[in-house]
């Protein structure tokens, strides 16, 4: 089978889904007849028709409220944004509304929000936000964050079956970058699981999303140079967070580093360390470390965006202080 990239992985997933369910249909802007953004759902118009593909005002407000009703009365709407950062139009619907439509009034409410998020390509501060940990704290809605085309494919499959909203979000750096040969068949993956993208014992990176490439490199480049052997950690799926994996490889390597694209303040690296302090205290040798963005908005010009966001020799530089310690 050819290798297939993070995008065309979505865009299987969201064919496969539509073809098995007729429950399941798009909407979102300019995902029709231009094919998305980024074109995911290029090709969806003319399989499946309007009636399934819909094309929507620039109101996220708007469609996601419109996608809620529609979950209410069994269909199962996958919303896409053009650029996850506008996900902020929508806070209200899917944290007042949709996030509690189950606990207040027994509505399931099997809806997918996704779209291209993060960093790493000139975007500047409008279209390359992380905006995952706005919505960790919120009870009712689930936080997926993949970083391979197999596990993008696999679990999409699963939000869009899944009878909660799930937050999809897919790295735009990674789109086209990445490339995999898929599973055959009906391939899901299982939502709040994570995977060990690399074994090592002496040191565990814990990260998600485009930092799980910036690890592997900066793992590798650490083994080659001071022989050191780095487990990495891939979370795919942030909410909810896969505890006993965290717990597992803190036991396995004693030293952590939390690795995320988004702010150091606010971020998820402060949840993942408090949980290590929680559950896996006495297996830690050294402090829980973090490597993240800087606390401003994220730059246009490419020198100023490559020293806010972290990169592979940030990584490495923290790694070399931890097993130092």
């Amino acid at each position: 089978m050819a290798e297939v990239t993070l995008l065309e992985a979505v865009r299987e997933a969201l064919a496969e889904e539509m073809e098995r369910d007729e429950n399941v249909f798009c909407m979102g802007e300019d995902i029709g007849a231009y094919g998305g953004a980024f074109k995911a759902t290029d090709g969806l118009l003319q399989r499946f028709g309007e009636r399934r593909v819909i094309d929507t005002p620039i109101s996220e407000a708007g469609f996601i409220g419109a996608a809620a009703g529609a979950a209410h009365m069994g269909l199962r709407p996958v919303c896409e944004l053009q650029f996850i950062d506008f996900i902020s139009c929508a806070y209200d619907l899917l944290t007042n509304y949709v996030a509690t439509a189950r606990y207040r009034a027994f509505l399931p409410c099997p809806m997918v929000v996704r779209g291209p998020s993060g960093g790493y390509v000139r975007g500047g501060p409008f279209h390359s936000q992380n905006p995952e940990a706005a919505f960790l704290h919120t009870p009712g809605l689930k936080i997926v964050y993949p970083s391979t085309p197999s596990d993008a494919k696999g679990l999409l499959k699963s939000a869009i079956r899944d009878d909660d909203c799930v937050l999809f979000f897919e790295h735009k750096y990674l789109y086209r970058r990445i490339k995999e040969t898929l599973p055959a068949g009906d391939h899901t993956v299982p939502i709040g699981r994570a995977r060990v993208a690399r074994e090592g014992k002496d040191l565990s990176i814990i990260t998600y999303a485009a930092t799980v490439w910036k690890s592997l490199e900066a793992a590798e480049q650490l083994e080659r140079e001071d022989g050191l052997s780095v487990e990495v950690l891939d979370l795919r799926t942030l909410q909810p967070m896969d505890d006993a994996a965290i717990v597992a490889t803190v036991k396995k390597t004693n030293r952590v580093l939390v690795v995320h694209e988004d702010t150091v303040t606010g971020g998820i690296g402060g949840e993942i360390t408090a949980r290590i302090n929680e559950l896996a205290f006495e297996w830690l040798d050294a402090p829980v470390r973090r490597v993240a963005a800087h606390d401003v908005p994220l730059p246009y010009a490419p020198a100023l965006e490559d020293f806010v966001l972290p990169q592979t020799s940030d990584i490495v530089r923290a790694v070399r202080w931890l097993a130092a310690y």
